[in-house]
C-alpha cells in the first residue's frame, strides 16, 4: 500500500490536503495509507523510529525551521521518499532541488493539481517498487533500481550490494533470501554461493570465472561452466543481442 504523509504547521492545510486525498481515493477507489504532523519535529522522530513514507507533502516555511534544511535530515535516513513541498512562494524552488525534490507545489492546492500529481507520484513509486529492491543499510534506507545493480556477494551476515556507478551499498540478510526475491527477474543468477550476478554487466565467461564490466571476477564452481554459460546464451538470444560464431 502507498504511504502518504502531510506536514503542515497550518491545521487548514493539513484539514484541506486530507479532504483532498480522501475525495482522490475515493474516485479513483486507490486504499493510501496517511500520516498528518503538525511539525517537522513529530516527523522526523516517526523517521528516526524507522517509519517510511512514499510521498510526502512538506511545507517549505514552518515555525523556525527551513523546509530545505528538514528536507536535509530526511534525507539522512530515507533517500527514497518522494518530497513535494508546499509554498505560497517560489523562494526557494532552485534549492528545493538541491534535495532531490520530486516537486514544489504552490499553495492553495485546487484539486485538479492535486490529483495530477498523486497520479504521477503514485505511479512512479509503485513502478520502482516493481523494479527496485529496498535495503537497510548504515546510512538509512535506500532503494536500489535493480536494473543498476551489477552484483551482490556476501560475508556472513553482510551483503554487499556493487552498483553501475562504483558504488557499494552494504545490508544485512541471506544470499538465499535475495536470490528468492529476484528470482523473478530473468536477468539474475546465482553462479556462486556466494555471488549474485546482473547478466547485463557480464564481459566475458570462461571456464573457471564470470568476468563482469567492471574486471571484477566472479569464481565458478567446477562442473558449472556449461550450465552458466547456456543460461547466459539463453538470456542475450531472448534480449536479440548479436552473435558472431
Amino acid at each position: 500500500m502507498i504511504k502518504v504523509a502531510f506536514c503542515d504547521d497550518d491545521i487548514s492545510v493539513l484539514n484541506e490536503l486530507e479532504s483532498l486525498l480522501g475525495r482522490y481515493c475515493t474516485k479513483y477507489n486507490r486504499e493510501i495509507e496517511c500520516a498528518v504532523f503538525g511539525s517537522s519535529l513529530e516527523l522526523l522522530a516517526e523517521m528516526e523510529k524507522g517509519m517510511r513514507y512514499d510521498i510526502l507533502f512538506l511545507d517549505v516555511i514552518l515555525p523556525n525551521e527551513n523546509g530545505i534544511n528538514i528536507a536535509k535530515e530526511i534525507r539522512q535516513y530515507d533517500s527514497v521518499v518522494k518530497i513535494i513541498f508546499l509554498t505560497s512562494s517560489s523562494e526557494f524552488a532552485v534549492q528545493s532541488y538541491t534535495v532531490g525534490a520530486y516537486f514544489y507545489q504552490l499553495k492553495p492546492i485546487w484539486e485538479e493539481n492535486f490529483f495530477r500529481l498523486m497520479d504521477s507520484a503514485v505511479s512512479e513509486s509503485r513502478k520502482e517498487k516493481k523494479d527496485s529492491l529496498i535495503l537497510r543499510c548504515k546510512s538509512g534506507v535506500t532503494r536500489i533500481d535493480l536494473d543498476r545493480l551489477e552484483y551482490c556477494e556476501v560475508f556472513g551476515r553482510t551483503l554487499l550490494f556493487h552498483m553501475d556507478d562504483g558504488g557499494v551499498l552494504e545490508g544485512t540478510g541471506s544470499m538465499d533470501k535475495l536470490y528468492g526475491k529476484l528470482l523473478q527477474y530473468e536477468n539474475f543468477v546465482r553462479p556462486h554461493r556466494s555471488f549474485l550476478i546482473n547478466m547485463e554487466y557480464i564481459h566475458k565467461i570462461s571456464c573457471k570465472a564470470i568476468t563482469m564490466e567492471n574486471r571484477t571476477e566472479i569464481p565458478i564452481p567446477h562442473g558449472k561452466c556449461s550450465e552458466i554459460k547456456n543460461l547466459y546464451l539463453e538470456y542475450a538470444f531472448e534480449r536479440r543481442q548479436v552473435f558472431i560464431s
